[in-house]
């Protein structure tokens, strides 16, 4: 997979050197990001409603109350402010583990998928 991904970032970096991209429609405009077409159709009224409303799902609020504790913690110099503060974060992330309809254990994968990937782009290739 790792090739194919290196093979079209080098075939799009080429096609914007040759100005492949420089005369395209809408170029400068602002992305239509309101496009629902993948969203079912007895979802989209609430979907907009949510989205007018700056509502967030759980699933998102969640996430987002994670990162902020994390960045949080890793200013923290005292230990035992950094210790409760770790407890809240495993509660958090137990909680949002226990909401997803995918196991965390086949979502832990890839995490780490994207740094394995990058060891191994480091090592040394025979013929080289």
């Amino acid at each position: 997979m790792l090739a194919f991904q290196k093979i079209a970032e080098s075939r799009i970096l080429e096609a914007i050197q040759d100005g492949v991209f420089d005369n395209l429609t809408g170029k400068g405009q602002p992305l239509e990001l309101s496009d629902d077409r993948d969203i079912p159709p007895e979802l989209r009224l609430a979907y907009k409603i949510l989205k007018m409303a700056d509502c967030l799902p759980p699933e998102l609020h969640l996430q987002k109350e994670i990162l902020t504790l994390q960045e949080m913690m890793a200013g923290l110099p005292d230990e035992a402010a950094k210790l409760q503060q770790m407890r809240r974060l495993n509660f958090l992330t137990m909680k949002l583990n226990m909401m997803r309809r995918v196991s965390p254990l086949l979502q832990e994968h890839s995490e780490y998928q994207m740094k394995i990937l990058e060891k191994l782009d480091r090592l040394p290739r025979a013929g080289k």
